[in-house]
C-alpha cells in the first residue's frame, strides 16, 4: 500500500516529503525494520523513538513517521527515504496500522470493556454469552486472545497489546469469519492509543477506583482515560444497523461522570432499584452464584460457578451488553453458567490439603478488599493473605491495601510484587504502617517476607483445616520484575509447590 494512501487514515492531513513508496509493514521498533517498512518514531515515557531513526534508515526503512520537527530537514536529505510529520506518533501508529490491515474493525461488531477491576472476567463472560448465542466471537484480554479455536498469549506484563498487534489480531479475526470481538481496554491502552482505530460499537465499564496514579497523575486524569472509550463511540465508524451503546455501572461513582457522554443507547446495571439490568436477589452457594435478575426484557434466573459479589457485577455487566445486542435468555443463561473461571482470578489450587488455597490477581485496594470479602465466605476458618505492591507504580495505594488487609484478613504476609528498581523493604514498610494503624502487631498478626516463594510457604505452613490462603497480586502473570529484569514467576507454581512440601512434611511419621 502506498504511503500516501496509508496517510489518508490519519486524523490530521499530513504532507509527505518527496516520494510515495509502497509500504510493506508498519513498525515502531527499529530492530524489527526490514526493507520497505514504515518506521513510526514514538516518543515513549522512558525512550524517545526518534533517536532510533538512523538505525531504521540503515535497516532499509522506506518511510519514517515522526513528530519531532527537528527531523524534518534531516529526513529531507536522505535519498530513498520519505518522511511524514505527524502530530502524535502513538496515534499515527494506530491509524496507520488499521489502514494497513484494511480497517478490520469496520467488519466486526466491537465491544470494549474498561474499568479498574473485573475487566478480564467481564470480557470472558461476554465472549461466552455471544458464543453460546451462536455468534462467531473472538476476544482480546490482558491474559490472552481467542481467535476462532486458537488461543494466543498476549504477553507477560503487558496490558492491552500495542496497536500493530491489536490490528493484526483484528484482521485475523475478520479472515476467520468472526462477527464480534470483545476487547479489554485498559487505561494505559486508551491513553497510549493502543486501541485507537478499533471503531467501538459497545463500551462497557466495570468500575473506576484507585489505580495507576503513577502514570495518570491524578484520579481525574485516570477517569478521563477510561472515558476515552465512551467518547470514541460518537466519533467511530458507523456500521449498518449497529447502534452505539454505553453500558454503565449504576452503583459506581463513574456513573454520573460517564452518563452524559453521547451514545445511541445507555443501559445501566447494578444491585439497586433504577438499574436497567438489576440483581434482585443473590445467593452465594458453595457451587457459585445464583442471581435473580430483572431487565427491561423480563426476569431471569442465572447460575454461575464464579464466586463473590464482585463477580455479580461482572455478570450483570456482561448480561447488559448481551441484552443490548438482542441476545436471548437461553444463550445468556448458558453463557453465564459455562464460564467456570479465569486463570488467576479467585482460582483454587488443590493438592488435597484440608484448607483452601487461591491465586487471585487483586492488585488494587478495591480488588483486594473484594477478594478478601469473598474468601471470608468460602471457608469457616481464618483468611491468610499474601500480597505486596509494585515498585515504580502508584505509591498511594500501598497503605490503602494495608488497611484493606488489616480490616478483612486474619493473618497478613507482606512480600514482593514486581519491586523493579525500588527498595523492597521500603515498599513493604509502607504497607506495614497501615497494618499497624489497624492494631496489628508484626510477628504476631503480620509478617514481612521479601522472598515471595518463602512468603507463600510461610502462609501455607501456618494454615489450619478450614482456613483460606490467598496469594494476591500476580494472578495469571508469568514473570516478576526485579531491577530492570523480568524473571520467570508463577504464583500457581509457587503455591502448588508450597502445598506439596507441606503435605509431604505432614505425611512424615512423628517421632
Amino acid at each position: 500500500m502506498r504511503l500516501s494512501d496509508l496517510c489518508k487514515a490519519l486524523p490530521v492531513r499530513c504532507q509527505l516529503q518527496e516520494g510515495d513508496p509502497d509500504i510493506l509493514r508498519i513498525v515502531a521498533d527499529s530492530r524489527q525494520v526490514e526493507p520497505g517498512d514504515l518506521f513510526v518514531a514514538v516518543a515513549g515515557l522512558h525512550v524517545d523513538g526518534h533517536q532510533f531513526i538512523p538505525q531504521a534508515i540503515d535497516r532499509g526503512a522506506a518511510g519514517i513517521a515522526f513528530s519531532d520537527p527537528l527531523w524534518e530537514s534531516v529526513l529531507a536529505q536522505q535519498p530513498g527515504v520519505v518522511g511524514v510529520r505527524v502530530p502524535d506518533g502513538r496515534e499515527a501508529l494506530a491509524w496507520l496500522s488499521a489502514a494497513r490491515h484494511g480497517f478490520p474493525s469496520r467488519s466486526l461488531k466491537v465491544i470494549g470493556v474498561t474499568g479498574t477491576d473485573g475487566k478480564t472476567t467481564t470480557v470472558n463472560l461476554i465472549w461466552s454469552i455471544l458464543s453460546a448465542a451462536g455468534f462467531p466471537t473472538s476476544m482480546i484480554s490482558t491474559v490472552n486472545a481467542r481467535i476462532g479455536s486458537r488461543v494466543y498469549d498476549t504477553g507477560l506484563h503487558t496490558t492491552t497489546p500495542d496497536a500493530p498487534d491489536v490490528q493484526r489480531y483484528l484482521a485475523q479475526m475478520v479472515s476467520e469469519g468472526s462477527e464480534y470481538v470483545v476487547l479489554e481496554a485498559t487505561s494505559h491502552g486508551l491513553a497510549q492509543h493502543r486501541v485507537t482505530g478499533c471503531e467501538f460499537d459497545v463500551a462497557v465499564v466495570t468500575n473506576i477506583t484507585h489505580e495507576h496514579l503513577d502514570f495518570h497523575g491524578t484520579h481525574e486524569e485516570y477517569r478521563a482515560a477510561k472515558a476515552r472509550l465512551f467518547r470514541s463511540l460518537a466519533a467511530s465508524y458507523r456500521k449498518p444497523n449497529t447502534p452505539k451503546v454505553a453500558v454503565l455501572n449504576a452503583d459506581d461513582s463513574s456513573y454520573e461522570y460517564l452518563k452524559p457522554i453521547a451514545a445511541d443507547v445507555h443501559i445501566s446495571y447494578g444491585l439497586h432499584a433504577g438499574a436497567d439490568v438489576r440483581a434482585v436477589q443473590v445467593r452465594h452457594t458453595p457451587g457459585g452464584l445464583e442471581i435473580s435478575g430483572a431487565t427491561p426484557q423480563g426476569d431471569v434466573l442465572l447460575h454461575s460457578p464464579l464466586v463473590g459479589e464482585f463477580n455479580v457485577y461482572n455478570i450483570l455487566a456482561a448480561v447488559a451488553a448481551a441484552v443490548s445486542q438482542g441476545v436471548g435468555w437461553d444463550a445468556i443463561r448458558e453463557g453465564v453458567a459455562g464460564l467456570s473461571g479465569i486463570k488467576g482470578r479467585m482460582e483454587a489450587v488443590d493438592e488435597g490439603q484440608d484448607f483452601l488455597a487461591i491465586v487471585d490477581f487483586a492488585h488494587t485496594p478495591n480488588a483486594l478488599r473484594r477478594a478478601l470479602e469473598t474468601a471470608r465466605r468460602l471457608a469457616p476458618g481464618k483468611v491468610i493473605v499474601v500480597f505486596g505492591s509494585a515498585g515504580l507504580r502508584d505509591r498511594e495505594k500501598r497503605p490503602l491495601m494495608g488497611h484493606a488487609a488489616g480490616q478483612l484478613a486474619d493473618r497478613i504476609v507482606i512480600t514482593a510484587e514486581d519491586p523493579r528498581t525500588e527498595n523492597l523493604d521500603e515498599i513493604m514498610e509502607q504497607i506495614a504502617v497501615a497494618c499497624r494503624a489497624e492494631g496489628w502487631e508484626e510477628g504476631r498478626d503480620f509478617w514481612k517476607i521479601g522472598d515471595r516463594s518463602e512468603a507463600i510457604q510461610f502462609a501455607v505452613d501456618m494454615a489450619e483445616a478450614g482456613d483460606v490462603v490467598i496469594a494476591a497480586g500476580k494472578g495469571h502473570e508469568q514473570s516478576m520484575c526485579f531491577g530492570t529484569e523480568e524473571q520467570p514467576w508463577s504464583d500457581h507454581d509457587a503455591l502448588r509447590s508450597a502445598l506439596r512440601r507441606r503435605l509431604s512434611r505432614d505425611a512424615l511419621p512423628r517421632a
